[in-house]
C-alpha cells in the first residue's frame, strides 16, 4: 500500500483529508458513530470541492473513522434541540452536499467497515460504489422507527437502486440487512473478506487506484459515471445527447489518442488522465 499523506483536517475537525497515487481518502471522523451534524456537512461538502477542482485526484474514496461504525446518520441528540426549521435546512443542505459528491465527475467509492444505517447508509447511497468488509456490521434505512423518513435521499437513490416494492419494504419495516444480504440484493456492489481497520482500507485503496492512471484512463471513467448519473435521470434521446457530447470530449483528450494509438500499435497504453 502506498503511504497516504498526513490527515488535514477540515474547519470543524470533523472531516480528514489524505491522498496517494490519484486517490482521494475522506474520512468521516465523529467518534463513537461518525454521525453527522451540519457542522460535519459543511466539512464534508469542503472535501468534495476540494476533490473536485484537484487535478491530481482522479477517484474518491469515503471512509467512516473506526471500525464499528462507517457513519449512523445524523445526529439524533442534535436534531432533538433544533427547530423544525433548523431540521428542514439542514436536510436541504445535506441534499445539495450528496447531490455535488453523485455528479463530481470523478469515481466515488464508499469504504464501508462497521454499521451504515440511517443518514449513514443515504451517504453511500450517493457513492458510485458500495465496497464493505463483510461481516462487519448491517446496513439499512430504520428512520420509521423515529416516525421520519429517510430525509438525505434516502427513498429517491434507494428506489433508484432496487426495485421499488423492494425499496418500499425496507423503509417502511426499517429492517436492516447483513452486508451478505446487501450485496445479494445489489444494494451493496462487493464485499471484501478482511481483518477490521487497515487491512480493509488497504485492499479498497488497490482497488481504487485500479481506476486511475496510468493504467486505466480515469477520465474516461468520470465520464462513464456522469453519462449515467445525469443521463439515467433524462429521457433516452436526451440522455443519448448527453452521452455523445461526453463522447466527444473523450475523442479531444489525451487518453483517448494514446488508448487507439496503442491498440493499433499492440503496445499497452500509458494513460495520463488527461
Amino acid at each position: 500500500m502506498t503511504q497516504l499523506s498526513a490527515p488535514e483536517t477540515f474547519p470543524n475537525g470533523l472531516v480528514t483529508w489524505q491522498s496517494a497515487d490519484g486517490v482521494a481518502l475522506i474520512t468521516l471522523c465523529n467518534a463513537p458513530a461518525n454521525g453527522y451534524s451540519y457542522d460535519m456537512m459543511r466539512d464534508l461538502d469542503e472535501a468534495i470541492l476540494r476533490a473536485r477542482f484537484d487535478d491530481d485526484v482522479h477517484v474518491v474514496v469515503l471512509a467512516g473513522a473506526g471500525e464499528k461504525f462507517f457513519c449512523a446518520g445524523a445526529d439524533i441528540s442534535m436534531l432533538d434541540g433544533v427547530t423544525p426549521r433548523f431540521k428542514y435546512q439542514f436536510c436541504l443542505h445535506a441534499n445539495e452536499t450528496m447531490l455535488r459528491l453523485e455528479h463530481t465527475s470523478k469515481l466515488v467509492i464508499a469504504a464501508i467497515d462497521g454499521h451504515c444505517v440511517g443518514g449513514g447508509l443515504e451517504v453511500a447511497l450517493a457513492c458510485d460504489l458500495r465496497i464493505a468488509r463483510a461481516g462487519s456490521g448491517k446496513c439499512g434505512l430504520p428512520e420509521v422507527k423515529l416516525g421520519v423518513l429517510p430525509g438525505t435521499g434516502g427513498t429517491q437513490r434507494l428506489s433508484r437502486i432496487l426495485p421499488k416494492d423492494r425499496a418500499i419494504e425496507l423503509m417502511a419495516s426499517g429492517r436492516l440487512l447483513s452486508f451478505d444480504e446487501a450485496e445479494r440484493i445489489g444494494l451493496v456492489t462487493r464485499l471484501i473478506e478482511a481483518e477490521a481497520g487497515e487491512d480493509f482500507l488497504s485492499q479498497v485503496l488497490d482497488y481504487a487506484r485500479g481506476f486511475c492512471a496510468p493504467q486505466t484512463a480515469s477520465k474516461a471513467v468520470g465520464h462513464i459515471k456522469r453519462a449515467v448519473q445525469t443521463g439515467s435521470e433524462l429521457p433516452l434521446e436526451a440522455g443519448l445527447a448527453l452521452e455523445r457530447e461526453l463522447q466527444q470530449r473523450l475523442f479531444e483528450s489525451a487518453d483517448a489518442a494514446e488508448g487507439i494509438g496503442a491498440f493499433v500499435a499492440k503496445r499497452k497504453p500509458a494513460f495520463t488522465g488527461t
